[in-house]
């Protein structure tokens, strides 16, 4: 099969590195991300975690992604939580994985898929049989990422139709979140630019703390 030319571009770029390394690894990792995303992301959490790409010359984990793998940062940050989302919370299956046989390896489940199973088990509306289906739909039938988005979708549904008080509240509290979130940004900026005078950022908080409040009471 003839190479493309960003296979070739990252073989050169493997050229005169040290194969131990964790710098070349990655970039292997790369060439083979069709069938060893999981290699991938391992290596891309150790990259970012411990900010390796900055004895590499890249400023951010951002730069590094692009201009040195080819991938883009939401890629590259959806592979390594992945990975981590496995090693934290489904560890057997990576013990599985590496028992099994290489050539099983197309048989593994999409990054997209694990991702989306990460995302669902911190979801208020997901119980632990909703989770536990949606985990074997992931690693057991192997199901498609977008089928897997629609039983989720369904799911949540479901459980909205049932409990519509506690799907208001859901909602109410995932708005909060944001504006908290943005507030908490805000007030970052403000202090840091100090455009502000201490009496406005202290208002700031008292709201930020007023919004939390709400959250948990």
């Amino acid at each position: 099969m003839e190479k493309t030319k960003a296979i070739q571009k990252l073989e050169r770029q493997m050229e005169g590195l040290d194969g131990n390394s964790i710098r070349y690894k990655v970039l292997q990792n790369v060439v083979n991300f069709k069938t060893s995303w999981i290699e991938l992301g391992q290596s891309l959490y150790s990259v970012w975690k411990d900010k390796l790409y900055r004895d590499w010359g890249y400023l951010t984990f951002e730069a590094y992604a692009s201009k040195e793998i080819g991938v883009r940062k939401d890629t590259a940050m959806k592979l390594l939580k992945s990975y981590y989302f496995l090693e934290k919370e489904e560890p057997q299956y990576l013990q599985k994985k590496e028992a099994a046989d290489p050539s099983e390896a197309a048989s593994m489940p999409s990054y997209e898929s694990v991702n989306l199973l990460r995302l669902a088990k911190n979801k208020k509306e997901i119980d632990e049989s909703d989770y536990e289906s949606l985990k074997k739909n992931v690693f057991e039938r192997g199901r498609d990422v977008r089928d897997i988005r629609k039983d989720l979708t369904a799911m949540i549904r479901q459980r909205e139709e049932t409990d519509p008080q506690e799907a208001r509240k859901i909602r109410k509290d995932t708005a909060v979140k944001r504006v908290v979130a943005t507030l908490n940004a805000l007030k970052n900026d403000i202090e840091i630019s100090k455009l502000l005078p201490a009496g406005t950022i202290k208002d700031i908080k008292d709201l930020i703390a007023k919004l939390e409040a709400e959250i948990t009471g």
